[in-house]
């Protein structure tokens, strides 16, 4: 399985592993580094060489894998003489080079351990082994070649439960999916379907599914692919008079992902042969995983039957990530990029890029570009930078600890206090207020709250919440009182 090439290895060059284990592109992608780790600053490596994938080297064509579009067109920009150069040294001629983009919208096409390759004249697909040691179609008999192939699409190794940041909106949504991939059709979860809007995870989920099946037994047939590769497939079979062995491929996988069933909408044949496949599937006790981006009920332009069968399972949903979700996420992915940036920016991005994990990476990948192209230390003055190129606009924010310095400078009360187990009505009343603003003017989930008022469960913020809440509404002096600071608060970020 293709993964980036990581440095820090006991090799004096930085780089691990076995060369002569690996495949051509890989031996001469390694040998690429090499070059270009001498040519740019530590940095911009890892940030723009270690998570490149080499797919395929042949007849002068070098073709890698990039983990988004932006991150295609900054090294095409910045970087591609470079490449050139070092592809040209190492290959020893002249070289094109050619890109393919991993993202949740265009799926890897890499060859990776799930491919499966449709042959009309084979009595199944064949194995994943056979798949990733080049097993290929058959030829047309009527003279053409059979190029075609179902699940080119193959998983992307990148997506895995371990890489995978789990928080309070997807939980339930990876844990059915774990359980899946644990037992394929030995539970009630089939189908799984799992709905979210764009940019969730979605996609990153279906895929941790089939790669762990396939990492816990590789003889199983796992095939993704995504609704609109489904339709074009089934097209063409009615097109070459195949679609006795479409059918006949698509329903002897032992786990059959399909992304984005939205897309059947509307295409009625497309969704009549589907609907059998899952039947077929389904009775041979045979794993179905889907996704979406609204709960199958509010689909629309597919019919009812065939939405019957994606209801019949677990419907699981992704919601966008909570802050401390958010800050993981980023705490990682600059782990991966072997950055560490300091906390302020990590948060401040994380309050700002609040909806779609896949901005959030972006908005990284961003940072991570201009500090190394720009030569500019990360802090908080480059992060606003960043943020406002993407939204357009950098909303400022408070502070769980800023609120809490003011409450208290202004109520002449000790911060420690406002932390600790003391009953007093003074402390007690201070750390309620505190805790109503912190719920007011941040984004920060019950749990945490009650973590930075010394480890206090969400229900007592609640209670603290209701409290201020009631008594504002019956106390004018505490109305005032909260209203006040709430005022400095909002003046001190301006």
């Amino acid at each position: 399985m293709n993964a980036p090439y990581q440095s820090g290895s006991s090799d004096p060059n930085g780089f691990s592993g076995n060369v002569d284990n690996l495949h051509l592109p890989e031996r001469t992608w390694l040998e690429c580094l090499k070059l270009v780790k001498g040519r740019v600053n530590n940095q911009s490596f890892q940030a723009w060489f270690e998570p490149i994938i080499p797919l395929q080297e042949k007849d002068g064509k070098f073709v890698i894998q990039v983990p988004s579009q932006f991150f295609y067109e900054w090294i095409e920009e910045h970087y591609y003489s470079l490449l050139i150069e070092v592809l040209t040294q190492v290959i020893g001629k002249e070289v094109v080079l050619d890109y393919e983009v991993a993202s949740e919208d265009r799926e890897s096409r890499a060859g990776g351990p799930a491919t499966l390759h449709y042959s009309p004249e084979s009595p199944g697909p064949l194995s994943p082994e056979h798949a990733s040691t080049g097993g290929q179609p058959a030829t047309d008999p009527a003279g053409g070649a059979m190029a075609r192939q179902l699940g080119v699409h193959s998983l992307n190794p990148r997506y895995t439960f371990q890489n995978y940041i789990k928080g309070e909106s997807n939980q339930f949504a990876c844990a059915a999916a774990l359980a899946v991939a644990n037992t394929l059709g030995g539970t009630s979860f089939n189908p799984l379907v799992i709905y979210g809007g764009v940019g969730l995870g979605k996609t990153h989920l279906v895929h941790a599914i089939g790669n762990h099946v396939l990492q816990s037994d590789r003889s199983k047939r796992v095939l993704y692919v995504s609704s609109e590769k489904f339709t074009i497939d089934f097209v063409e079979a009615i097109q070459k008079d195949r679609v006795a062995e479409f059918s006949n491929f698509y329903r002897r996988v032992d786990i059959l992902i399909v992304d984005d069933i939205q897309f059947f909408a509307g295409k009625e044949k497309t969704q009549d042969t589907f609907f059998h496949t899952f039947n077929e599937l389904y009775q041979l006790g045979k794993q179905i995983v889907l996704s979406c981006d609204k709960p199958p009920k509010e689909l629309k332009g597919l019919n009812e039957r065939l939405l019957s069968r994606f209801q019949s399972g677990l419907t699981a949903d992704v919601q966008p990530p909570d802050l401390e979700t958010r800050i993981a996420i980023l705490w990682k992915k600059s782990a991966e990029n072997g950055v560490e940036l300091p906390h302020e920016v990590i948060e401040f991005i994380a309050l700002n890029i609040t909806s779609n994990i896949r901005q959030l990476e972006g908005c990284l990948i961003s940072l991570l570009a201009k500090s190394s192209i720009n030569h500019r230390k990360i802090d908080l003055e480059l992060a606003r930078d960043v943020v406002r190129s993407i939204i357009g606009e950098v909303r400022t924010h408070i502070t769980v600890e800023e609120i809490q310095h003011v409450v208290c400078e202004h109520l002449g009360i000790p911060e420690d206090l406002i932390r600790a187990k003391t009953r007093k009505q003074e402390i007690v009343n201070a750390r309620q207020i505190a805790m109503y603003l912190t719920k007011e003017l941040t984004n920060s989930s019950l749990k945490t709250i009650g973590l930075h008022f010394g480890g206090r469960d969400h229900s007592t913020v609640i209670h603290a919440y209701q409290t201020v809440e009631d008594s504002m509404s019956t106390d004018p002096v505490q109305r005032n009182l909260v209203h006040q600071l709430k005022s400095k608060l909002e003046l001190s970020i301006r």
